[in-house]
């Protein structure tokens, strides 16, 4: 079953909505429960499956910026289950964000794993993602905060980044959930101005950026 990745929508608190984004209307879902808030990477969303792979657009077509997401992507498709499904950030290609090692920023692998799917199309808690992450080779996002739901350290977390090296975070409840969910959920926040290049990175020269040494 192929299936587009959801809207995330924004925290109160984030900087940056565009185009169609819009802001969580209640965080009531989030209160009293475990939270996973991970890091936002500024890449490519995109999704693999035993025998396809597509980004957020489920009609994506061929771009040299996913050349290599679509190599990784054959050497583990092998081990996804039958309708199953694997998002991750496609971070090959540089969008507004430099990773580079120079700015400490690099990144651990061009795919970072973000969540995993079963075929009854509900979303694996997290210990179970990061389980299967390593069965899969796919490193998962960077944890910033795993614990009870607080607004204050999300905030807190917000206001420490460096939005010129990082685009945001992710917050999700730990525990699985449907995909119907999704939307209360799973909330962002993001940097302002979080697309800062003049043109559109698919229009622009590739530039790749850089994994830790």
């Amino acid at each position: 079953m192929y299936a587009k990745y959801p809207r995330t929508m924004h925290f109160d608190w984030s900087l940056s909505l565009q185009n169609d984004d819009r802001r969580l209307e209640t965080n009531e879902h989030f209160i009293g429960k475990r939270v996973i808030v991970s890091e936002k990477y500024d890449g490519e969303n995109t999704t693999f499956y035993i025998d396809h792979l597509h980004a957020r657009s489920m009609d994506s077509k061929h771009h040299p910026s996913r050349n290599w997401i679509k190599s990784f992507h054959g050497k583990v498709k092998w081990k996804i289950p039958d309708s199953w499904r694997v998002c991750v950030e496609n971070c090959y290609a540089t969008h507004s964000i430099e990773y580079r090692r120079r700015y400490g920023n690099a990144l651990p692998s061009f795919c970072m794993g973000i969540s995993i799917w079963k075929q009854d199309n509900k979303c694996m808690s997290w210990d179970e993602t990061v389980d299967y992450f390593k069965f899969l080779d796919i490193v998962p996002v960077k944890v910033l905060y795993d614990g009870i739901y607080n607004e204050n350290i999300l905030k807190q977390i917000a206001k420490d980044q460096n939005p010129k090296l990082i685009e945001g975070y992710v917050c999700r409840v730990a525990d699985g959930f449907s995909y119907e969910d999704f939307g209360t959920h799973v909330a962002k926040y993001v940097r302002a101005r979080h697309v800062q290049s003049s043109e559109h990175w698919m229009n622009s020269e590739i530039v790749p950026n850089e994994e830790i040494e």
